[in-house]
């Protein structure tokens, strides 16, 4: 099954994807995405120049070959736009070998360990019955975990706060053309205003439904430790990024004072990113999606490493994962035995015109489908039809006017 051809699609059905297209002689096709918010261009680059040429007569089911190709042969190893193209081949090399196999692809990956893969979903709001308004949507919905985001008072536009109009919380963050917005960030009103929310919706909701939050990065180690004891009362599935995990250290002062269950990895890129948070159980479930972690083959040996010591997956499902990305770690989900839950934030509905999915969601889970492959096509004259525009996720800013974690 050589490669013939390898073509990269940027797109905007509502947001910007980069999706990698895989054909062999016999004219099958492999889809795999690319997408990387806010540096799609630099992704598509390194895909069309340099890693295309190398792929051409290549037997595609060669997959992991291919893999240990395009990273010990570039020598330039790991980085968020390496892992997301060496991702993209390798998730259409493993749709590729699923249509072939005439199968879904978690069938070739051990078969399915559950009915479907629990999902949450985002409730946001600007106060706290706006909140309570989007939780209760979300309930309608059918999600039986849901994300709780409030803004602050004293602060504009920050991050997780969706249009005002919208109760599903579809929160798309970068902005389309010109320079990047600027947001105001106050952490220790942030730290005043939070457990507060909390006490709010576990009041009305009660203390069954599966609550979650993103602290995105923003507090330092002390400020996490005193955000996840907090917050200990209310009983969180988890307390996701309280702080950037460069300084990986950082997460034993957390652990000491809380045992609140933490989320991190949305950022990362490869195994080597999460050896000591694993090794010293100082995290609970990893964050990376398929796209921006080495594809399926790259995740799969992150949490082969996690289940070692029960730690378990908590794919990043946000809406600038395009529905490919979506469907690839839908169906590794699916298979592994340390699933632990997914994010699903529903795509614009200009998506639906450039991606058909067979993806299902039904009791607070999503089944990727049972058609051969990922279960995603892609249309691509739907998809000339909405051309590139440059956009920017936010910086953020404190009141001084230094530069904060966005």
């Amino acid at each position: 099954m050589l490669i013939k051809a390898v073509d990269v699609i940027v797109t905007r059905p509502g947001r910007n994807f980069v999706t990698l297209k895989i054909t062999t002689e016999d004219g099958l096709v492999g889809w795999g995405d690319a997408t990387l918010n806010g540096r799609e261009l630099a992704v598509a680059a390194y895909l069309s120049e340099h890693v295309a040429p190398m792929l051409a007569g290549i037997d595609a089911h060669r997959i992991e070959d291919t893999w240990q190709l395009l990273y010990r042969g570039a020598y330039w190893r790991r980085g968020p736009v390496t892992m997301a193209a060496i991702a993209a081949v390798d998730v259409a090399l493993w749709d590729l070998k699923a249509k072939v196999a005439g199968l879904p692809l978690y069938q070739l990956l051990g078969g399915a360990s559950r009915d479907r893969c629990l999902v949450y979903g985002h409730a946001n709001g600007r106060d706290t019955e706006e909140l309570l308004d989007s939780v209760r949507a979300h309930l309608e919905l059918g999600y039986r975990a849901i994300r709780i985001q409030s803004g602050v008072p004293g602060l504009g536009s920050i991050y997780g706060l969706p249009p005002a109009d919208d109760r599903l919380g579809r929160y798309e963050p970068t902005s389309a053309g010109g320079l990047p917005a600027v947001e105001t960030w106050d952490s220790p009103a942030y730290l005043r205003h939070i457990p507060g929310v909390f006490e709010t919706v576990r009041n009305e909701f009660g203390p069954e439904l599966p609550l979650l939050h993103d602290a995105h990065h923003r507090l330092t180690p002390i400020q996490a430790a005193r955000l996840a004891k907090a917050l200990e009362p209310y009983d969180l599935f988890w307390l996701e990024d309280v702080t950037p995990a460069e300084n990986q250290e950082a997460l034993r002062l957390v652990r000491a004072a809380s045992t609140t269950p933490l989320a991190i990895g949305e950022v990362f890129n490869s195994i080597v990113d999460y050896q000591l948070l694993i090794r010293e159980q100082l995290i609970d479930y990893v964050r990376s999606p398929v796209p921006h972690a080495g594809g399926i083959t790259g995740l799969r040996r992150v949490l082969d490493y996690a289940a070692m010591y029960q730690v378990k997956s908590g794919m990043h499902g946000p809406v600038d994962v395009s529905p490919v990305g979506l469907a690839a770690s839908l169906h590794l989900g699916l298979a592994i035995h340390n699933f632990g839950i997914m994010e699903y934030m529903r795509h614009h509905p200009l998506a639906g015109e450039v991606f058909r999915s067979t993806h299902t969601f039904d009791d607070g889970g999503l089944h990727p489908g049972d058609e051969p492959g990922l279960g995603v096509d892609v249309d691509e004259e739907a998809a000339a039809a909405f051309p590139f525009q440059p956009g920017y996720l936010p910086v953020n800013r404190l009141a001084d006017g230094t530069v904060h974690d966005w």
